[in-house]
C-alpha cells in the first residue's frame, strides 16, 4: 500500500466538498477519503462549500485549505448547472489548475482543468428514483458535460464502460478512480449469532424493499433466523419500507439504525455475520468492500460493478427474485466451511484496493489533463 504521494510539481486542485459535508454516504465518502489521501502530497487542495448552516471540518484533512461560502445551496446549483456561472475561482477559491465535481456536472471555472465524476447512470435509465436537482438537471446535462470535460472519473470498469457507450466518450478520458479500503485491522473471529447487515440509503435503487420480502421468506420457515439491521438514513420515499417494518412479521426482528457516524462503523460491522446488498444497480459498493476487509460474507446483487468487486468473496442474487436472497443467506449460515473460505477470499479481494493508491492514479490523470490541455493552447 502506498504510504506517501511524491509529486514532481505541485498542483492547485479544487474539489466540491458538499456530499462530504454531514452524513457521509457512499459519495460523500468516497470524496472526503480521496481528498484527504490527495492532501499527503505537496498539491494544494481546497475543499469547496456553499452550504447555508453545514461548515467543512478540516480536522482529519489538516493540510487542505476549506472555502466554505453561505450560499443556498440549491441557489448555486441552479446557477451552477444551468447557467454554468459564477466560475468556482471567484467564490473565494482563487486560481486552481483543476476543478473536480463530485458529480456529472461540470463545476464552472476560467481556466481550469475540468473534472466531472460519474458514479452511475441510474439517474438516466431511472429518473424516477432521483430527486430534486439530480431529476431536473442530471437526466438533460450530463451527456454535454461529460463531453466538455476534460476528465471524467468513474468508481469502476463497468461505470467506465457504460459511460463511454452510452455518452460516446473517448476511453482516453475516462479514469477508473476505486475506493479504498478502510484500514482496519482484521477481526480475530466472526461473532456467532451476528446478525445480517444491509448498509446505505433506505431508497427504491438499494432495493430494500426486496430484500425484507426475502427476510419475511426466512422467518416463515425457520426460528433460527438472525436479527436483520438496516443502517442507513431514510429518504422521503422510504415510508413504506419504515411502517413495513413495524408490523408483523417483521416487527421486533428489523432494526432501523439511521445514519452510522464512520467512527462507529467498524463496530457496525464487526457485530454482523453478513452483508446484504441486493441493489438494483451499484457504481461501486463501498459496504461490499468494507465488508470484505473484515473478512465478512457478502451477499451481492448481480448486477452493475458488484459482481466486478465481490468476486468470489460472495454469492451473487438476483435482486428481483426474493427466493434467490433468502436461499444465498441461508447457503451462508448453514455452512461454516463455505462462510470461512468467503472470509479468506474477502480479506484477499479488499487487499487490492487503497486509498492512498486511488489518489496517486486520480492525480496522474490531472497532471495528464493539464498538460494536455497546456499543449493544445500552446
Amino acid at each position: 500500500m502506498d504510504k506517501e504521494l511524491c509529486y514532481s510539481q505541485p498542483l492547485r486542485i479544487v474539489i466540491d466538498y458538499r456530499p462530504a459535508l454531514r452524513e457521509r454516504t457512499g459519495v460523500g465518502e468516497y470524496f472526503h477519503e480521496i481528498a484527504r489521501a490527495l492532501a499527503q502530497g505537496p498539491d494544494e487542495i481546497v475543499l469547496f462549500s456553499s452550504s447555508w448552516k453545514d461548515r467543512i471540518d478540516v480536522r482529519d484533512i489538516p493540510r487542505a485549505r476549506a472555502v466554505d461560502r453561505r450560499v443556498p445551496v440549491r441557489l448555486l446549483n441552479l446557477a451552477w448547472h444551468r447557467l454554468e456561472w459564477p466560475p468556482v475561482e471567484l467564490l473565494g477559491v482563487g486560481l486552481v489548475d483543476i476543478a473536480h465535481s463530485p458529480h456529472p456536472l461540470l463545476l464552472p471555472a476560467r481556466d481550469a482543468v475540468q473534472v466531472v465524476t460519474i458514479h452511475d447512470l441510474d439517474f438516466l435509465r431511472h429518473p424516477e428514483r432521483t430527486h430534486r436537482e439530480v431529476r431536473r438537471d442530471y437526466p438533460a446535462l450530463a451527456r454535454s458535460h461529460a463531453a466538455r470535460a476534460d476528465l471524467v472519473v468513474v468508481p469502476s470498469p463497468f461505470v467506465g464502460r457504460d459511460v463511454a457507450s452510452t455518452f460516446g466518450i473517448d476511453t482516453a478520458r475516462i479514469l477508473v478512480c476505486p475506493a479504498g479500503a478502510p484500514q482496519w485491522q482484521r477481526h480475530t473471529r466472526r461473532p456467532a449469532g451476528g446478525y445480517l447487515l444491509f448498509v446505505g440509503a433506505i431508497e427504491p435503487r438499494k432495493n430494500v424493499s426486496g430484500l425484507l420480502d426475502a427476510y419475511e421468506r426466512l422467518l416463515e420457515r425457520r426460528r433460527d433466523v438472525p436479527d436483520l439491521w438496516i443502517a442507513g438514513r431514510a429518504t422521503a420515499s422510504a415510508d413504506g419500507v419504515v411502517e413495513r417494518t413495524q408490523r408483523p412479521p417483521l416487527a421486533g426482528r428489523v432494526k432501523l439504525t439511521g445514519y452510522i457516524d464512520p467512527t462507529l462503523r467498524r463496530q457496525l460491522y464487526e457485530g454482523a455475520s453478513l452483508l446484504l446488498l441486493p441493489s438494483f444497480d451499484e457504481g461501486f459498493g463501498l459496504p461490499a468492500l468494507e465488508a470484505m476487509t473484515l473478512g465478512i460474507p457478502v451477499v451481492a446483487s448481480d448486477r452493475g460493478a458488484l459482481p466486478e468487486l465481490v468476486g468470489n468473496a460472495g454469492i451473487l442474487i438476483d435482486p428481483n427474485d426474493p427466493g434467490s436472497i433468502a436461499a444465498a443467506i441461508e447457503r451462508i449460515l448453514d455452512d461454516t466451511a463455505l462462510a470461512a473460505e468467503m472470509e479468506t477470499r474477502g480479506f484477499e479481494r479488499a487487499a487490492h484496493y487503497s486509498w492512498e493508491h486511488s489518489a496517486r492514479v486520480l492525480r496522474d490523470a490531472y497532471a495528464t489533463a493539464l498538460a494536455r490541455r497546456e499543449q493544445s493552447a500552446a
